[in-house]
């Protein structure tokens, strides 16, 4: 959500990572060195990742695949159950999304407006904002995965924070799922399925004027830095637990392992912030998203005996998300054995 909220405002660059949806690893862990050195990732033999969960309704099914980032770069993963559903399925539903509609052209005219984005509004450095102990432990971070370039310590806090993990699970051996979902998404389009998007347009009458607004505008994200540290710091352990689950489909394992809360102070520093009070549409995209995949979902189980989806595997498991919601209309919902 905060990547594709950070492209509607007019491609900003805030790329908070797609990884930050949840966080994975998997490999054997140094004990007295792993949260300090973190051991690259390797998954040598083939894995099929988790079972799929099944929605359905007499004998119209909907199938769902929980993608899961970030993972083991060098991961190799194929799914034969996948693979044979696909082949026997008539339609695609892709993940929520939201856009804007810019164009090309006008996206090239809003280069000019976004130098300096990614600055402080004052001039101020990190070490200006941040409380002295807070700082403390960004340098020791910054030192181990970002090194000697300076130039992150003028960043905002939001930015630092995200350049300094993106940093971090690359030395970890960490990469988005982005190779998984793309070789779904070439099996499904081999197979000639109808792709439906639930994607959402959100409307920016001036993206000028909000990147504008953006530089000038203070951010409450000193939350979200501080948890970006402690994601490095303590979780790394866990990334590596849950991206074995992962692979091996092993979902009480998942279950069980409670998820980093730094995504939502991190989405709570954008979406409370005074530039967008003035954008609805930015504060309804969720809801619009979530009400247009309900949508797809329900006319494609009336529609096909077989359907295929892929969703965040966090959302599945959510008890109040897009499964819960199918659930509760009456659909019978069959976990992964």
């Amino acid at each position: 959500m905060i990547k594709r909220l950070c492209f509607t405002l007019c491609m900003l660059v805030l790329t908070l990572p797609v990884t930050a949806q949840t966080t994975a690893g998997g490999a054997s862990q140094d004990s007295e060195d792993a949260d300090l050195a973190p051991e690259k990732i390797t998954v040598v033999s083939s894995r099929p990742g988790p079972g799929l969960w099944k929605i359905s309704k007499g004998d119209h099914v909907l199938w769902i695949f929980g993608s899961y980032s970030p993972l083991p770069k060098n991961m190799q993963w194929r799914s034969h159950e996948v693979e044979t559903i696909l082949a026997q399925s008539q339609e695609y539903l892709m993940q929520p999304a939201a856009t804007t509609e810019l164009g090309f052209f006008k996206s090239v005219r809003l280069l000019p407006y976004m130098i300096g984005l990614k600055k402080n509004p004052d001039g101020k450095q990190l070490q200006d904002l941040l409380p002295a102990d807070v700082y403390a432990r960004w340098l020791l971070l910054k030192n181990k995965y970002i090194g000697l370039d300076d130039g992150v310590e003028r960043y905002r806090p939001l930015f630092a924070a995200n350049e300094l993990l993106l940093k971090g699970l690359d030395h970890a051996g960490l990469a988005s799922d982005r190779q998984i979902r793309l070789t779904i998404e070439k099996i499904a389009k081999k197979n000639n399925l109808k792709m439906t998007a639930s994607t959402v347009t959100l409307a920016v009458d001036d993206p000028a004027a909000i990147i504008r607004d953006f530089k000038q505008s203070p951010i409450d994200d000193i939350a979200c830095f501080t948890k970006t540290l402690d994601r490095l710091e303590t979780d790394l352990g866990a990334m590596r637990v849950r991206a074995h689950a992962w692979a091996k489909g092993d979902l009480q394992a998942i279950a069980k392992l409670d998820y980093a809360d730094r995504d939502d102070a991190c989405k709570s520093a954008l979406t409370n912030s005074s530039f967008l009070k003035g954008q609805p549409e930015f504060h309804s995209a969720e809801a619009r998203m979530r009400t247009a995949w309900l949508a797809a979902a329900e006319k494609a189980l009336a529609n096909n005996r077989s359907t295929f989806a892929i969703l965040q595997l966090r959302t599945i498991l959510d008890p109040h998300g897009l499964v819960a919601a199918l659930q509760a209309k009456g659909y019978t919902v069959e976990k992964p054995r």
